[in-house]
C-alpha cells in the first residue's frame, strides 16, 4: 500500500499552539505531517483538533477511511482536566469503537492511555525536559514491531512534566528509563490497537531547545533546575546529544509504524 490515509489529532489548545508555532516554527500536527510525508511522500493526511465538534464529527463519520491515526504531544495537563481536555479524551474514546491502529506520542499516549482506563499524575522522578537519556527497550520491547531496528539503549527528544501511572489493564510496557518507567506502551481498548511513546521521534533537538528556553523563567522556578548556570548546562548537553543523533534511529519509530499500517 503506497497510498496512506492518515488521521492527525492535534494536542494543543489554541493558546499553546501559537506558543508552539512562535517557538519552533510550526504546530504539533503539521511537524508530525512534515515528517510523514518525508517518509510517506504519497500519504494523505488530514488535521483534526479535538475541541472543534464539526471536526470531530465528520472523523468519526469517515474514521473507517483512515490506515492510522496518530495523536500528538502537547502542554495541556491532564490534572486540570478543562472542558477541552475532556473532548481530547472524548475523542480518543470514540476512536476506541473503530479498528484503528493508533499511535499516541507525549501527550497523545496520556490522553489514550486514560480513554483506556489507565491514570496520569506529575512525574515522581521529576520531568524530561527537552530530552530523555538512556530509554531502554524490555524485552516486551524488543518483540514488538514499534522498535524494530531501535538501539536498545537511546536518548530522544522529550517534553513531559507528567507520566502514566497507572497502564490500561491488558497494556504492555515496552521501554522505561529513570525519570519515567512508562517510556513506550502497546495496548488495546475497544477494537483499536495503540501504540504510545512518552517521548518525540517527531522533534529535532533544536525545536526542544527552543521550546525549554522558551519555558526557561518558568522552569527555574518550578525547581527543575537550580539557577540559570545550571539550565544552561543542560542546554549545552542536549547540544551534544545532538551531535549524535540520526535521522534514521530517531524517527525509527515512526517508521515502524507506518509499515504496520501499511499492511492493512
Amino acid at each position: 500500500m503506497d497510498n496512506l490515509n492518515i488521521l492527525i489529532v492535534e494536542g494543543n489548545d489554541p493558546k499553546n499552539n501559537e506558543f508552539f508555532i512562535k517557538s519552533v516554527k510550526t504546530s504539533c500536527s503539521e511537524n508530525l505531517k512534515n515528517l510523514v510525508l518525508n517518509l510517506e511522500p504519497n500519504s494523505k493526511i488530514k488535521i483534526i483538533h479535538p475541541t472543534n465538534d464539526d471536526q470531530t464529527k465528520i472523523a468519526l463519520e469517515n474514521i473507517e477511511n483512515y490506515h492510522g491515526i496518530i495523536f500528538t504531544g502537547g502542554a495541556m495537563r491532564l490534572n486540570d482536566m478543562t472542558n477541552e481536555i475532556k473532548k481530547h479524551i472524548k475523542f480518543a474514546s470514540n476512536c476506541f469503537k473503530y479498528e484503528n491502529k493508533i499511535l499516541a506520542i507525549c501527550w497523545g499516549l496520556q490522553i489514550c492511555s486514560v480513554a483506556a482506563g489507565g491514570k496520569v499524575a506529575p512525574g515522581k522522578n521529576g520531568a524530561h525536559i527537552g530530552i530523555a537519556t538512556d530509554i531502554e527497550i524490555n524485552q516486551d520491547g524488543q518483540k514488538n514491531s514499534i522498535y524494530k531496528n531501535k538501539k536498545l539503549k537511546f536518548t530522544s527528544p522529550a517534553f513531559n512534566y507528567d507520566e502514566v501511572c497507572e497502564i490500561p489493564q491488558g497494556a504492555t510496557l515496552l521501554s522505561s528509563d529513570k525519570v519515567n518507567k512508562v517510556m513506550g506502551l502497546y495496548f488495546t481498548s475497544g477494537k483499536s490497537l495503540i501504540w504510545g511513546l512518552q517521548y518525540h521521534p517527531d522533534y529535532e533537538y533544536w525545536q526542544m531547545i527552543s521550546l525549554s528556553s522558551a519555558r526557561k523563567d518558568r522552569i527555574i522556578q518550578n525547581n527543575h533546575f537550580k539557577n540559570e548556570k545550571d539550565f544552561q548546562k543542560h542546554i549545552d548537553y542536549i547540544k551534544e546529544e545532538d551531535k549524535k543523533l540520526d535521522f534514521k534511529n530517531r524517527t525509527c519509530e515512526i517508521k515502524n509504524w507506518l509499515e504496520i499500517i501499511k499492511k492493512n
